[in-house]
């Protein structure tokens, strides 16, 4: 019922900076709590943070907490998905998810992307 496209990832170095966007079909975006995972090869999916309907509150992963900034727009249906000081341990398939609330919990998210790979070398 919802699709989600997500852009925006590639190979970059160590302390680089990358946006990713997840865009959203629709023309009810705005009432979707919107989240951002990812997952590595051999590794279990983890939560990278999660951005209410409105935008006004954002959660984030310990992990990331400080360099990664969720946004959205929701008049252009996308979420946003800002890395700066990138490290080799953030490599990983990033997808975005929506859901009826914001949270970390991949399990409350009903619709999900195919995911963009980003790569951070050394």
């Amino acid at each position: 019922q919802v699709q989600l496209v997500e852009s925006g990832g590639g190979l970059v170095q160590t302390g680089d900076s990358l946006r990713l966007s997840c865009a959203a079909s629709g023309r009810t975006f705005s009432v979707y709590g919107m989240g951002w995972f990812r997952q590595a090869p051999g590794k279990e999916r983890e939560s990278v943070g999660s951005i209410s309907p409105s935008g006004v509150r954002t959660f984030y992963a310990d992990s990331v907490k400080g360099r990664f900034t969720i946004s959205r727009d929701n008049a252009k249906n996308t979420v946003y998905l800002q890395m700066n000081s990138l490290k080799p341990e953030d490599t990983a398939v990033y997808s975005c998810a929506a859901g009826n609330i914001a949270t970390l919990n991949s399990d409350s998210y009903l619709y999900w992307g195919q995911g963009t790979q980003v790569t951070v070398s050394s």
